[in-house]
């Protein structure tokens, strides 16, 4: 039987280089759009993404101003965080720092760097979300 994360425990998860799910609602008869996507997460505060200004996710993102985050641990012990929150910012051209800090987290200091500088700042957003309701499972218990 799983148990909720503590939000220390659920800080230190998504303090891991796991990839989100991001859904959005969409505008034109079809379901939500979900897609993968880097963040980064501040404990106690927001998340961040960076995408692509003209990307569909982009445009429905602004639209709806609501998003959910899913980050999963997808071997056992599985465990998950689900943020529903709401774009509080969306800054374009995306910053260089706050590219290369998402960058980093995934691909280290050299390589992240190294990807955030071949990134166009100006074809990119970066969208601030305010966590507004958690769900979280932590299964370790269970193995």
């Amino acid at each position: 039987m799983p148990k909720p994360f503590s939000d220390a425990d659920r800080d230190e998860f998504l303090a891991g280089a796991h990839i989100a799910v991001l859904s959005v609602a969409a505008d034109d008869g079809r379901p939500p759009a979900s897609v993968p996507i880097w963040y980064d997460y501040t404990p106690g505060g927001d998340f961040v993404i960076n995408t692509g200004a003209r990307h569909r996710k982009s445009r429905l993102i602004r639209k709806a101003g609501v998003v959910t985050l899913v980050v999963q641990r997808e071997e056992p012990p599985y465990q998950y965080v689900i943020v529903e929150g709401t774009v509080v910012d969306a800054a374009t051209p995306s910053p260089l720092s706050a590219r290369e800090a998402i960058a980093i987290r995934y691909f280290g200091e050299e390589g992240g760097r190294e990807f955030a500088d071949r990134m166009d700042g100006t074809a990119s957003v970066l969208f601030t979300i305010r966590p507004d309701r958690w769900t979280t499972a932590d299964y370790s218990g269970d193995f």
